[in-house]
């Protein structure tokens, strides 16, 4: 964990504070903090400037002079980009210069401007001692901490709209190369722009609890997704597919053709139609039966005399 030492509003030293190394002393990241300042000032840009074409300009709805006949240039308007006092040719107009950025990579790239920015650091304990709300008296201030004049200043307060943090705020806002915001504002482009960071100890605590990265029990995240993974698929394989199997055999393909399914009835005729299994006693009966047939026929039959 690193640490750095806590003055008191005299510039003497009253004890220590322990910064978040996840926050503090993370590694550099200079792919994420460069597009985080690009976007923020990019951001900053208004997008107002607007220019009239030849159309808006007013004015120029007459033909200045017949087209032929005079000698000159042909002309149909007075407000035409090549006169003075006419439109403007692919001139800007209103637009958002604003770009998106992920949270997670605004929360890197400020870490890692935190962790560039950490020497420039001067932490008091508290502004609660401070006086009134005197330009005279901040003044003093920065010279009791022995920050030289000429600095680029930059001052983080916990909360501006309390009590103490207000005095302190009217009281800085007039002074040059200094800049007042609060622990919830603090950027990439203030931390590395400034050449010394004044703060309190509340505040480092409120960017600590806004910045600290949860670390996992895990030491292989990538494994545990792997296996999180292969889980649901087992879960959707034993999942049962009935209801995907009918709406498949409804539709042809998915285009839209439905199939005429075979009516109850028509398989109902069928069966009845079919002619039933003989079974093993049916066929010895009738064997037999054939058999006595054949024997009585025999005896039924006259025989032939003797010469």
């Amino acid at each position: 964990m690193t640490s750095t030492q806590v003055l008191d509003l005299k510039g003497k030293k009253v004890g220590g504070l322990t910064l978040e190394d996840s926050v503090f002393a993370s590694e550099l990241k200079v792919g994420p903090m460069h597009q985080a300042v690009i976007r923020q000032l990019a951001n900053a840009r208004s997008g107002s400037a607007n220019t009239k074409t030849r159309a808006e300009v007013r004015g120029g709805g007459r033909k200045p002079w017949r087209q032929k006949g005079t000698g000159r240039a042909r002309a149909g308007s007075i407000r035409s980009p090549l006169w003075k006092g006419g439109g403007v040719i692919f001139g800007p107009k209103p637009r958002d210069y604003s770009i998106a950025m992920p949270q997670k990579m605004r929360h890197v790239a400020l870490r890692s401007a935190l962790s560039v920015s950490r020497e420039k650091f001067i932490v008091v304990k508290t502004f609660d001692s401070f006086g009134e709300a005197k330009t005279k008296q901040f003044v003093q201030l920065l010279k009791d901490l022995s920050i030289e004049t000429g600095k680029k200043v930059l001052v983080v307060l916990n909360n501006p709209k309390d009590e103490n943090d207000a005095k302190v705020l009217r009281a800085a806002r007039n002074i040059e190369k200094l800049k007042v915001i609060s622990a919830s504002q603090v950027n990439v482009k203030d931390l590395l722009h400034f050449d010394v960071i004044l703060t309190s100890e509340n505040a480092i605590e409120t960017i600590n609890k806004n910045l600290k990265k949860e670390v996992s029990d895990n030491p292989y995240p990538k494994e545990e997704k792997a296996e999180k993974k292969s889980s649901s698929k087992k879960k959707s394989a034993k999942r049962p597919v009935r209801k995907a199997k009918e709406a498949k055999n409804k539709t042809d393909g998915g285009k839209g053709k439905v199939k005429s399914p075979k009516p109850a009835k028509e398989e109902k005729a069928k069966a009845d139609k079919a002619p039933a299994k003989k079974t093993d006693t049916e066929k010895d009966k009738k064997a037999a039966a054939k058999a006595d047939k054949a024997k009585s026929e025999k005896s039924d039959k006259p025989k032939k005399k003797e010469d």
